[in-house]
């Protein structure tokens, strides 16, 4: 009763008063998915070139790159073009933040958003609300790729979940956003087991969460020989799902995983669907290259550093922006009949799970991103653990970095592992890259 009420009144209803068009987005991505591949690049290819004319007319950052590099957007007519504009790095964006900021845009009008990024660098970025909607769109249309609908309960293992705190919070959350959480930042047998109790009232929904949470989730219940949840879909994200985590998840359940890759950035990237051939790329409203290290495009099958332009924040536009992980292309064409391209995988993000004295794990991703967002003075972080008995942090401290971080630092830190693991602390001039071009930001060397 309550998932219809959410989809048939309250989502229409809220969609009104927000004076939102997500649910139109919605409507249009659900139609434009069976357009031709053709069809579909060449729209997109129009929305790279609006874009670019854009932000040179109307972004101070992009105005001065062009002029430097003596160019104009009429100049970029081809694919092989987008070689003549430079990488748009996260150190650019931190030196260059309010002249990435349109002239008919300002902060406040913006949506901001604050993420850890999973190379631990924390970065700040706006982008406006219809582009907002279209990537919530773009979202909620992959969503249903794995047997999500609107006003089906979602079961989400998740980090730093939001609180529903006061009423109205409470009602919008049971009538429109619908979501059970269980924080990954501390996965143990009891959150776990109240949080299965608490899904099993649900006659119908989704699980969604990280990858490696599912994973762990997954083996409580064969370690304890549950009756497994019967969940419509499961939708992983946020890092590598590894073949053997989705043989396990899969057994345990009885269902399906659609993994999905995205990050804070541009939002949803790539999604499987049914036929799991693949991650169709939302090419709705991003362009998305892959490159070799000489700069050259990746041929399919080939790993490449991925690059991304989205194409419709006109607040803070991002053009060939590096995301700092690898993936490969495809030139398979799904059997679903989506013209939405595919590429093979992502290869190159991987995030430890750090350990508790007591056996529970703690979300290197979730803890990550609750201390870098809350912590100012950090350059970049990295969190390594070698025992149970201490963890390790890897700091590059900027300028304004003082003996009162450290302090708000082990505080944080003390609220994780509070079974008296050491906090130590080893200031370095950088943090090294791993041999894939990656960085880790949580390494874990504990046999588990």
């Amino acid at each position: 009763m309550l998932s219809w009420l959410s989809k048939n009144i309250v989502y229409p209803l809220w969609d009104l008063k927000d004076g939102s068009k997500k649910l139109a987005c919605l409507k249009d991505l659900e139609k434009s998915q069976w357009q031709s591949v053709n069809y579909l690049q060449e729209t997109q290819w129009t929305k790279l070139q609006a874009i670019i004319a854009y932000a040179y007319e109307n972004c101070p950052y992009y105005k001065d790159l062009f002029q430097e590099k003596r160019l104009s957007p009429g100049d970029i007519q081809h694919p092989n073009d987008l070689a003549k504009i430079p990488i748009l790095t996260k150190k650019n964006i931190h030196l260059n933040l309010d002249r990435l900021i349109t002239r008919h845009s300002t902060k406040a009008d913006l949506v901001a958003t604050k993420t850890g990024g999973s190379t631990g660098v924390p970065l700040k970025l706006f982008f406006d609300k219809t582009c907002q909607e279209i990537r919530n769109a773009a979202a909620m249309r992959s969503d249903k790729w794995a047997q999500w609908d609107l006003g089906v309960m979602k079961a989400a293992l998740w980090g730093n979940p939001p609180i529903a705190d006061t009423m109205k919070k409470k009602l919008r959350n049971l009538l429109l956003d619908r979501i059970i959480y269980l924080d990954t930042i501390s996965l143990d047998e009891a959150s776990m087991g109240s949080f299965a109790q608490e899904v099993k009232r649900e006659k119908s929904f989704v699980l969604f969460g990280h990858a490696h949470s599912i994973f762990i989730f997954a083996k409580f219940f064969k370690k304890n020989c549950l009756t497994p949840l019967t969940p419509q879909g499961i939708i992983s994200t946020s890092m590598m799902l590894l073949p053997h985590e989705r043989q396990t998840i899969e057994q345990v359940f009885c269902c399906p995983v659609f993994d999905r890759y995205g990050c804070e950035e541009v939002g949803l990237i790539a999604s499987e669907c049914e036929k799991h051939e693949g991650m169709h790329m939302n090419i709705d409203h991003l362009y998305i290259e892959f490159l070799k290290e000489d700069g050259t495009p990746a041929l399919p099958g080939e790993p490449g550093k991925i690059i991304v332009t989205d194409l419709m924040n006109h607040g803070m536009p991002l053009i060939r922006y590096r995301i700092e992980d690898v993936g490969i292309p495809s030139e398979h064409l799904c059997s679903c009949g989506r013209g939405l391209p595919l590429m093979q995988k992502v290869a190159g993000r991987v995030a430890d799970f750090l350990v508790k004295k007591d056996g529970s794990q703690v979300s290197g991703i979730s803890l990550i991103e609750r201390t870098l967002t809350a912590t100012t003075g950090i350059e970049q972080m990295q969190i390594v653990q070698n025992s149970v008995d201490e963890v390790i942090l890897n700091i590059v401290c900027s300028a304004d970095y003082s003996h009162e971080n450290e302090k708000l630092l082990t505080k944080e830190f003390r609220r994780v592992f509070e079974d008296g693991t050491n906090i130590k602390f080893n200031y370095v001039q950088e943090i090294p890259q791993e041999r894939s071009g990656k960085y880790r930001f949580s390494i874990c060397n504990v046999v588990q």
